[in-house]
């Protein structure tokens, strides 16, 4: 049914499909301590059904503070804006890497409120970034430009 967690294979092909990277902040499963969960981009409690267009992989830290919110607060306008949107949108059309890859920066209301929601910009994630980078492991190979679909 729809409305319980996902099984294994549907798992499997949205970890594929992220290329095992967090879809909101880009670490890499293989870099972490802990283990990456399989969430609802719109949460079950608010009507997301399980199924792959409405999942998404989530680092723990994500996961965490994106719990079952849909939106958040612009910190420039203070607007309530829809939080990014893995399946939907556009990675680059909102978020750009600054710092030598080491933060991501919202470009757009939506994504200066999903770096806000997120903490996309954790202090145990910018120090892992900028060591990745350093040895050219970081950001990952992934479809910033594409949608992912």
């Amino acid at each position: 049914m729809s409305s319980e967690r996902p099984g294994a294979s549907l798992r499997q092909q949205v970890s594929a499909r992220a290329k095992d990277c967090c879809e909101y902040c880009f670490s890499q499963r293989r870099f972490s301590s802990v283990p990456f969960s399989v969430e609802h981009i719109i949460p079950r409690s608010g009507g997301g059904l399980t199924e792959s267009a409405n999942l998404a992989l989530a680092c723990q830290g994500c996961n965490n503070y994106k719990y079952n919110y849909v939106s958040a607060v612009d910190p420039v306008s203070g607007r309530n804006v829809a939080l990014f949107h893995p399946r939907n949108d556009i990675w680059s059309q909102h978020f750009a890497w600054a710092y030598g890859f080491a933060e991501i920066v919202g470009l757009t209301a939506r994504g200066r409120a999903t770096v806000a929601r997120l903490r996309l910009n954790r202090a145990d994630v910018i120090a892992l970034r900028r060591i990745l980078a350093l040895i050219s492991l970081h950001p990952p190979d992934y479809p910033f430009s594409r949608l992912n679909a």
